[in-house]
């Protein structure tokens, strides 16, 4: 590495590292002493959609991949969580409560039983999203399915998912899906302070992701996955196998949208069809092209500001808050095509106009004045 090339990526670091002190500060400090129990609730649930969103942002904003369909991977964590806490909930050897409620089982469906495991379900909530993005985008990419019809087949799944759990009532809850979450690995929900221990486990895991995708977008894969999205062709001439490049990403962003469901559930105390079908998978979609998809931070302001408009907006129009939404990302899409990351480089790019223009000259000969070529030495050459 050149010296221009440390200087520079020292610089970075330190960029990072200031930003990640200033998230914590806010994170840990500044918000719980300043919102309530109730607020702070509603900000671990926004956090869990900026953990989505942060792989959302590396598999579209990096790989090019319109990934339409993050509502499943986020249900398939999400209810892997809801059934191994609802088991504890309702002791050894006794069924959960909807499924007494509903009479349409007698006996605990084979499929949920090694959810009873602690250890097998903290595997699950990451490991059986990454594992069905692996399988779907193995068989998607090899045949080089990608643009729209990528899009449409994520959304595709996202809404198959969310009929089959509806029609499931007696195992999977059905429309209500699982419900009335109390405990988190034998922590009272109902409790405040173990509420606001959630919400720092939520937060610490947010930190971690963004360290961790800092680390992949700087790595010679993050440089291969821009190169990718933006000439596969010309990747695949070069001797990669951009399908390869392109799953990594996607069952990247798999892992982290199943971690985000996983840690949703003890934050809401609910997962059912409505959080994981198109519509949140929409939603997901606007924060990261809000925030910005092709940065750091973008998708994790984003899905956090979506998010707070959601609940804020629709309280006041409750009819007229899903056209905003839509208005919303019609606007970023056409006129902020960067969101709102772009601001911060532009207002850069004037600031820095307008310091050349503001700099004195003084008896410096400007910029375009440049001494003959006559008049210059050679290197080397004796004078």
């Amino acid at each position: 590495m050149t010296t221009i090339g440390r200087t520079l990526y020292a610089r970075s670091g330190i960029r990072v590292v200031t930003g990640l002190l200033v998230g914590a500060a806010l994170l840990f400090g500044l918000a719980p002493a300043v919102l309530s129990d109730f607020r702070l609730g509603l900000l671990a649930k926004y956090l869990c959609l900026a953990i989505a969103a942060i792989g959302i942002g590396l598999a579209w904003g990096r790989g090019g991949m319109l990934t339409l369909g993050q509502g499943v991977f986020f249900g398939l964590g999400g209810y892997a969580m809801a059934m191994h806490l609802k088991l504890a909930d309702a002791g050894p050897g006794n069924l959960p409560d909807f499924m007494q409620l509903y009479g349409q089982v007698s006996d605990l469906p084979v499929w949920w039983r090694p959810f009873r495991s602690t250890p097998f379900t903290l595997v699950a909530i990451v490991g059986v999203p990454m594992l069905v993005a692996f399988l779907l985008g193995s068989l998607v990419f090899r045949r080089r399915v990608r643009g729209a019809y990528f899009a449409i087949l994520s959304q595709a799944l996202a809404a198959a998912m969310s009929i089959f759990l509806i029609g499931q009532q007696g195992t999977t809850g059905g429309t209500n899906g699982l419900t009335d979450i109390k405990g988190f690995f034998g922590y009272n929900l109902s409790d405040p302070v173990n509420q606001r221990m959630v919400y720092f486990i939520i937060a610490g895991v947010l930190l971690v992701l963004l360290l961790a995708v800092r680390q992949v977008m700087l790595s010679r894969y993050g440089e291969l996955l821009v190169a990718v999205r933006d000439g596969e062709q010309r990747v695949r001439f070069l001797g990669y196998d951009p399908a390869v490049v392109k799953l990594v990403a996607y069952v990247f962003a798999a892992g982290t949208a199943g971690l985000a469901g996983a840690l949703f559930v003890p934050a809401v105390g609910i997962i059912s069809p409505a959080l994981i079908g198109i519509v949140p998978s929409i939603e997901l979609v606007i924060g990261v092209a809000v925030g910005g998809r092709a940065t750091l931070l973008g998708p994790v302001v984003g899905a956090v500001a979506v998010a707070w408009a959601q609940t804020s907006l629709s309280e006041r129009f409750p009819g007229a808050w899903t056209y905003l939404e839509g208005l919303l990302f019609v606007v970023v899409v056409a006129f902020l095509p960067g969101g709102l990351a772009s601001l911060i480089g532009l207002a850069r790019r004037q600031a820095g106009a307008l310091g050349v223009r503001a700099a004195p000259t003084g008896d410096r000969a400007p910029v375009g004045d440049l001494t003959p070529v006559d008049d210059v030495t050679p290197v080397g050459d004796p004078a």
